[in-house]
C-alpha cells in the first residue's frame, strides 16, 4: 500500500474542489485533489445528453478564467465537462483522477484518507464531494416487474435506452419536466408529482436576465448566516422545491404530457398513485433528487441529523477539516455554481493563515540573555 504525504488533500475533483484548488495553488500551498471519476468534468459528461445550465455562461465561469461562449448562452453539459477539463490543465491544479475514497479517519494528529491501494496523510482535508451526490429512489421501486425498464435520471443519457411504450417520469421538478418534454417526441409520457412553482418568465429572455441577477444579489448578498434576515429565511426557502425554470407547466401541457398524483406503491408489479389508479407503463425514470453520504468519514463532526457542524466551511472541532459546496454552507448561494468560489476562496485563505500559524509555533525561541 503506498504512502504520501501532502499538506492538503480535496475529496472531489469537480467545480468548487477545483475552485478550492486554485487558490490553494494561487497561495502556494501544496495539495493534491482525489476524484473517483475518471476524467476531470465526467459528473457532468454522464448526465443525459440534451442537459444545459440553467446559469447563464456569465456566471458559470470558474475563478480566474471565464466560459468563452456569449456571455448569456447557456453552457451544454459536454461544454461545461470540458471547460472543467481544461480549468484544471491550464491551472495545472493535481488532480487525480478514478480515486475512490474509502474513510478519513485521524490517526496521531494526523489525517489519513484511504483510498483503495493508497493512503493519504495530511495536516487539512477539504471535503468537496457537494451537497448531494447519492441517487435516491423509493424502497418500493424494487417491487416493479423486471420486464419494466427503470432508470434514475442520472442513469438516463436519451430515448435509446427505454423500450416502446408508455413512460412514467416519477417527480415533477425540473429534471422531470425537461425530460417529458423530450420523451413525449416519441413516447406517451406521465409525469407523477404535485405541481410547483415556476418562474414568472421566460427562461433566457431579457426580463429572466433581471430576475436573475436580483435573486442572485439577494441569494450571494442578503440570505447568509451572517445576518438574521438570512438565517430566518435561508432554512425556510430551503425546505420549499426548487421552481420550475426553463420548462414551465404551459411547456408540458402543449408537449403532451400527463400529469398525475405522486406514486406511492406498487401493484401487481405496476407504479400505484395516489388517486387510487395503477398504471400500465413500460418505463419508469425516477427523478427523485439525490442524498448525501458522509459515512466513509470516520470522525465525530456530525450533528443528529447526519449534517456537518460547521461554521462556514470551517469544522472548528476538527481543525485542518473543511466542508464546501454543502446548501446554504454560508448563503443561499453557497451550493450553486455563482455561490461556490467565494465559499472556497474562505477556506484556502483560512487554511493558508493556519499553516503559517503552524509554522511560526514551530520555530525555535530566541534565546534571552
Amino acid at each position: 500500500m503506498s504512502r504520501t504525504r501532502v499538506e492538503t488533500v480535496i475529496v472531489g475533483g469537480g467545480q468548487i474542489g477545483l475552485m478550492a484548488g486554485y487558490y490553494l495553488a494561487k497561495s502556494g500551498r501544496p495539495f493534491v485533489i482525489l476524484d473517483a471519476n475518471e476524467r476531470v468534468g465526467d459528473a457532468w459528461r454522464t448526465r443525459w445528453d440534451s442537459l444545459r445550465l440553467f446559469t447563464p455562461a456569465l456566471l458559470s465561469g470558474l475563478p480566474g478564467r471565464r466560459l468563452d461562449m456569449p456571455n448569456w448562452s447557456f453552457p451544454t453539459k459536454d461544454e461545461m465537462a470540458d471547460y472543467l477539463e481544461s480549468y484544471a490543465r491550464d491551472f495545472d491544479l493535481p488532480v487525480k483522477t478514478g480515486v475512490h475514497v474509502d474513510r478519513l479517519e485521524r490517526v496521531d494528529g494526523r489525517f489519513v484518507v484511504s483510498a483503495g491501494d493508497g493512503v493519504y496523510e495530511a495536516e487539512n482535508v477539504i471535503v468537496a464531494t457537494g451537497a448531494h451526490n447519492i441517487p435516491k429512489s423509493p424502497p418500493f421501486a424494487t417491487e416493479l416487474d423486471p420486464r419494466i425498464v427503470q432508470l434514475h435520471s442520472s442513469a438516463y443519457r436519451n430515448p435509446s435506452q427505454l423500450q416502446a411504450g408508455d413512460v412514467l417520469l416519477v417527480g415533477a421538478g425540473n429534471s422531470g419536466a425537461e425530460l417529458a418534454v423530450e420523451l413525449c417526441r416519441s413516447h406517451r409520457v406521465f409525469l407523477a408529482g404535485p405541481k410547483i412553482g415556476e418562474i414568472p418568465v421566460k427562461h433566457g429572455t431579457l426580463r429572466a436576465r433581471i430576475g436573475f441577477r436580483t435573486f442572485r444579489f439577494l441569494g450571494h448578498r442578503v440570505i447568509k448566516k451572517s445576518n438574521p434576515v438570512g438565517r430566518k429565511l435561508g432554512p425556510k426557502l430551503l425546505s420549499q422545491a426548487d421552481p420550475l425554470i426553463r420548462t414551465r407547466s404551459k411547456d408540458l401541457a402543449a408537449a403532451g404530457v400527463e400529469r398525475v398524483p405522486r406514486v406511492t406503491g406498487v401493484e401487481n408489479g405496476r407504479p400505484a398513485l395516489e388517486d387510487g389508479r395503477v398504471l400500465d407503463v413500460e418505463n419508469v425514470i425516477w427523478c427523485t433528487g439525490f442524498r448525501t453520504d458522509f459515512r466513509w468519514i470516520d470522525l465525530p463532526v456530525f450533528d443528529e441529523a447526519g449534517e456537518p457542524r460547521h461554521d462556514r466551511g470551517v469544522v472548528e472541532s476538527e481543525p485542518g477539516l473543511y466542508f464546501l459546496g454543502l446548501l446554504f454552507l454560508y448563503a443561499l448561494s453557497s451550493d450553486v455554481l455563482p455561490g461556490r468560489g467565494r465559499d472556497a476562496k474562505y477556506v484556502a485563505e483560512h487554511i493558508e493563515s493556519r499553516q503559517k500559524r503552524k509554522t511560526r509555533s514551530s520555530r525555535p525561541a530566541l534565546a534571552t540573555a
